[in-house]
């Protein structure tokens, strides 16, 4: 495939504006919630809500459909997951299902579900591509509360008669353009239509696509929308450079030159292919930089090892396909690298939001032949 984005649209300064922090009027404290809740929201430091908690909350209460947009890093696994414990503690619900496009951003989903319902007795399960099918069948027979997976493996276990969803209360769809994107749109509508008696169903994403509208409302009745990011633009604490690469230059040692750089403390590289991201990680290896690469072909145990290497700073590079351009929330960022020019500008708003995030300013560079 060849990338519809024009390079010369790439190339933007960091915008150092003075952004006013949302503050709440409330905190969780003064919300109707739980004392087991607030005891959890308590114990993880969270004082006040975010601003899409804040504008969600109370919608998601009353049990209507609601599509959230709104950036990762901003709360929102908190803003549908803080209503859901709710509402299975008050009676109203009693089974839930999120959907999310990568393995990271489920076991993720599961790490926050699981210490805010701390103490409650709630239980979840998590299947995700990667892991042993026999065990995860045997898993599928427990009863939950809330499953959390992704579209291929919930879908394949519902053909095998073993995971049986369709006495779910809420459908929660995370990132769900980019489920589409992934080209997991008949995977989604074979659970949506599995799961006809939910009574609420939720759309969660940080970007909006008109051409999506349409199967929008084949999931979503009558929504209330609550937007806290335009979904539209890259972020503009990321300074966004272009590299032109002739057809005499070295590609490979134009990138060399870029990580010897200063601040080049910890990179996100991007490669379009499973190959490309072996690849060039083995390259940077024998180069002397510490470098590994996570794709959809490496087992869930080794994605999560390397993704935890980089993290503690024993990696300086993570290359990557676009598996790690959601889910994967790794503070410290300071370089987003795209080795060729990703296919959408939606891919790479994705791929640059990894750094510049929260009061940081990050560096974007996209190599163009």
């Amino acid at each position: 495939m060849v990338s519809k984005i024009n390079p010369d649209h790439l190339v933007k300064k960091a915008v150092k504006t003075e952004v006013k922090k949302y503050v709440s009027s409330r905190n969780f404290q003064e919300l109707a919630l739980s004392e087991v809740l607030k005891k959890n929201l308590a114990q993880k430091g969270y004082e006040h809500p975010s601003e899409i908690q804040d504008k969600s909350i109370d919608h998601l209460m009353k049990g209507v459909d609601m599509i959230g947009i709104a950036a990762t890093g901003t709360g929102k696994t908190g803003a549908f997951l803080i209503p859901f414990i709710e509402q299975v503690l008050q009676g109203k619900f009693k089974s839930g299902l999120v959907v999310v496009p990568t393995r990271e951003l489920a076991q993720q989903v599961q790490t926050e579900f699981a210490s805010l319902a701390k103490g409650t007795g709630l239980k979840t399960n998590c299947f995700i591509g990667g892991t042993n099918v026999p065990k995860d069948i045997d898993k599928a027979k427990q009863r939950v509360n809330l499953t959390i997976g992704t579209p291929g493996r919930l879908l394949d276990l519902m053909q095998r008669g073993a995971l049986r969803l369709q006495q779910t209360d809420v459908l929660i769809l995370d990132e769900f353009d980019r489920m589409l994107d992934m080209g997991f749109i008949k995977d989604i509508q074979s659970i949506v239509a599995s799961l006809n008696q939910r009574k609420q169903s939720l759309l969660f994403s940080a970007t909006l696509n008109k051409s999506q509208e349409k199967l929008i409302q084949q999931i979503v009745n009558n929504p209330v929308r609550v937007q806290v990011a335009s979904g539209k633009t890259s972020s503009d604490n990321v300074d966004q450079n272009v590299i032109h690469v002739a057809p005499h230059e070295n590609k490979f040692q134009l990138l060399l030159n870029l990580l010897s750089g200063d601040n080049t403390d910890k990179v996100m590289l991007f490669a379009e292919t499973k190959r490309g991201a072996d690849k060039l990680s083995k390259q940077l290896s024998k180069s002397g930089i510490h470098s590994d690469a996570i794709h959809g072909n490496k087992s869930q145990n080794y994605r999560t090892k390397v993704i935890d290497r980089f993290k503690r700073g024993k990696l300086k590079v993570l290359v990557a396909t676009d598996v790690a351009a959601r889910g994967i929330d790794v503070k410290g960022v300071t370089h987003v690298i795209n080795y060729q020019l990703p296919l959408t500008m939606e891919s790479y708003i994705h791929r640059i939001g990894r750094t510049g995030r929260a009061d940081a300013t990050g560096v974007a560079y996209t190599f163009a032949n």
